[in-house]
């Protein structure tokens, strides 16, 4: 086992000493002359930079290209048509919170009838069923899937009418 490991010395000193380059020292003297006197200092045209000109901002006012446009108003449909609103319904806690701040965290399935689970922006967690209410637009629960809450919202026209729209909640937001 001795003789091995005096072989294995022999193959790596080999080796090592295999790696002394002799031009060594001389590329040292190279690169210590170098740095002695590095040379001129090259010069470089800079390109002009061209003066900033500020553009205003004209349309802060306007409507947000992310927002659905305001509905037309329907000649047919009024405040005191069917899809008004029921002024004496009693409002649902969630219906004080913008839809966009309720968040679906989960959906329950107990006795073959699915629940949902909405979190508030304080953190409180309500179970919901169908035909809950929530968000700002009067928004109903009409259908519960294993990972989405479809609600149909009533929207007003900005001319007394008022028309539906479908939206819905989704786990981690899938929109």
């Amino acid at each position: 086992m001795r003789w091995l490991q005096g072989i294995t010395m022999a193959v790596t000193l080999g080796l090592v000493a295999g790696c002394a380059d002799p031009q060594l020292a001389a590329l040292d003297r190279e690169l210590a002359a170098i740095r002695e006197d590095p040379g001129p200092t090259p010069e470089f045209d800079l390109p002009e930079v061209p003066t900033y000109e500020a553009t205003p901002y004209r349309e802060a006012d306007s409507r947000s290209p992310f927002r659905p446009r305001r509905l037309e108003a329907d000649p047919e449909a009024s405040g005191e048509g069917q899809l008004a609103p029921d002024p004496d319904r009693r409002k649902e806690p969630l219906e004080a919170f913008a839809l966009e701040e309720l968040e679906l965290v989960g959906v329950l399935t107990v006795g073959g009838e699915p629940s949902a689970l909405v979190r508030t922006p304080d953190g409180q967690v309500h179970r919901l069923h169908r035909g809950n209410h929530l968000g700002g637009n009067h928004g109903r629960i009409v259908a519960i899937t294993h990972s989405s809450v479809q609600l149909v919202e009533l929207v007003p026209t900005g001319g007394g009418g008022w028309v539906e729209r479908t939206t819905r909640l989704t786990l981690d937001d899938e929109t």
